[in-house]
């Protein structure tokens, strides 16, 4: 037996064991993931028993190294962890933009203090992470960001900085301990350069935010807002007013991660959800020939989808990988996820048009479709996308 072969065996036994029941199945909706943080919530008492254990293990991010609380594997072995994974249908134990952005930047440019300090939370699901990029002026133009960190003492001198500005659409603000943000420390330099990358704890006294509810009825959006904040200088990222090599590095992993929407499914199959209102024919298959013909094409597209993933993975971690290949896969995966609930829709028949009620789930399809529609504006509008992609990777004339 080949050590991946001994690898598989026994991570397939330690899962067997060790998943409950209760984490095996569809996630149906953000409130049946656990996000962690503080102030934790978790869907059963067996939820949380399956984060401490993959947490220990260091599986929630098992590519990480092992001295910062990962799971210290090669990028076969976490393949493999993932396809056992699947293969009993088991959830993933944590949520957390501190797994899928932060942790991925604080590897790259923060001090040791800081990964030792954050990452170990971050794998054990104790902290929770939201984002501070875009503002009110700042959206798709992400470098005329005006919240500013200044230095109270004359000349720069001081350990720590107030911060004063707002951010806008910063998703899950009302729920998170900490935030990381983009501040300007150099208001005379250009555009891009001034920008610096900070940690703030959202405890801190002037942080306050605003939730901004959606067309579908809820929202992860918030408003955030900073007055006089204190943020010690300890907390920067990177170098001072380089905070955009940090951005643009994160932003590739944010992208990365909305675009894995497109492969990630969720709740039960499409064809399940047809046939349940729909039926079937006397083939057993699908009885409207159009659906489930546009739902095989889907289903194909979505296997292609999750195997350039996996490419782009390896590449990634051989450093072959182009940066503008994030955005294609942003771009692609925002598109399959609206398709995907688009047919839902057409799938669900009338109960999927109903906005309240038991029969619909409080609306669920229709009000996951409506969210569906910001993918493709959320992390980068596809616009801007298109643009990278036609500049950085088809190298169009006049792009």
């Amino acid at each position: 037996m080949s050590d991946l072969e001994a690898f598989r065996a026994e991570t397939r036994a330690w899962l067997e064991a060790n998943c409950p029941a209760e984490c095996r199945g569809p996630v149906e909706s953000d409130e049946d993931r656990v996000w962690g943080g503080r102030d934790a919530v978790f869907p059963t008492p067996a939820h949380k028993v399956w984060l401490e254990r993959m947490g220990a293990k260091g599986w929630t991010a098992p590519e990480w190294p092992a001295e910062y609380g990962g799971g210290g594997l090669s990028r076969e072995q976490a393949k493999v962890l993932g396809s056992e994974m699947r293969r009993i249908d088991a959830q993933a134990p944590l949520a957390s933009f501190g797994v899928w952005m932060l942790g991925p930047a604080l590897l790259a440019f923060g001090t040791e203090e800081q990964k030792q300090r954050f990452l170990p939370e971050i794998v054990r699901g104790e902290i929770r992470w939201c984002q501070g990029y875009s503002e009110p002026g700042a959206g798709s133009d992400l470098a005329a960001i005006q919240t500013r960190a200044e230095d109270p003492i004359p000349g720069g001198g001081g350990d720590h900085w107030i911060v004063n500005g707002q951010k806008v659409w910063t998703s899950y603000a009302d729920k998170s301990d900490w935030i990381f943000c983009l501040v300007r420390t150099d208001p005379e330099a250009s555009k891009h350069l001034g920008i610096s990358f900070v940690l703030i704890d959202m405890a801190t006294p002037g942080v306050s935010t605003r939730p901004i509810t959606l067309i579908s009825g809820k929202s992860p959006f918030c408003e955030t807002f900073f007055d006089d904040v204190r943020v010690e200088k300890a907390h920067l990222v990177g170098t001072l007013n380089r905070g955009w090599d940090v951005a643009k590095h994160l932003l590739a992993h944010e992208r990365t991660m909305i675009g894995a929407m497109g492969e990630a499914g969720g709740g039960r199959p499409l064809g399940q959800v047809a046939t349940g209102s729909i039926g079937i024919d006397q083939d057993g298959r699908l009885d409207e020939p159009m659906l489930r013909a546009r739902i095989a094409e889907l289903e194909v597209d979505a296997a292609a989808f999750r195997l350039a993933m996996e490419r782009t993975g390896d590449q990634v971690k051989a450093g072959q990988a182009h940066p503008a290949i994030a955005s294609m896969l942003k771009y692609y995966g925002s598109e399959l996820n609206k398709r995907r609930h688009e047919l839902l829709m057409a799938a669900g028949g009338s109960d999927a048009l109903e906005w309240e009620g038991e029969r619909s789930r409080g609306g669920k399809a229709a009000r996951d479709w409506l969210r569906t529609k910001a993918n493709s504006i959320e992390g980068g509008t596809s616009e801007v996308q298109l643009n990278i992609i036609a500049k950085h990777l088809l190298q169009l004339p006049g792009a």
